[in-house]
């Protein structure tokens, strides 16, 4: 098992930043890819970011590509994402994941979550 715990979240003006924690315990942290998605009242939950279990490899989503930025430090077994330019659609519930395959952008992919972590941008 591996417990996931969001933090980081929010209110900000659109053109602000924030930066998201998740960090992690239970089995081995740098065994596992890690990813970030998000689910906005009303909608499915889409992929943002994920990142293989080195941090050498990363993939975004279309839609924060440029903007959003996803780090991991396995010594303290925690993910990182890094948001910029926010703008009112980014409002959502994002949650982190942990997972086999850091190319993987379904949520079927991915084994373990955390209980999310909500972000509200103000126009």
């Amino acid at each position: 098992q591996v417990q996931l715990v969001e933090s980081g979240g929010g209110l900000v003006q659109a053109g602000g930043s924030l930066r998201l924690s998740c960090a992690a315990s239970g089995r081995t942290f740098s065994n596992y890819a890690m990813a970030w998605f998000r689910q906005a009242p009303g909608k499915e939950r889409e992929f943002v970011a994920s990142i293989d279990w080195s941090g050498v490899s990363t993939n975004y989503a279309d839609s924060v590509k440029g903007r959003f930025t996803i780090s991991r430090d396995n010594a303290k077994n925690t993910v990182f994402l890094q948001m910029n330019s926010l703008n009112p659609e980014d409002t959502a519930v994002y949650y982190c994941a942990a997972g086999r395959s850091w190319v993987l952008t379904t949520g079927r992919g991915y084994d373990y979550w955390g209980q999310g972590t909500q972000v509200t941008v103000s126009s």
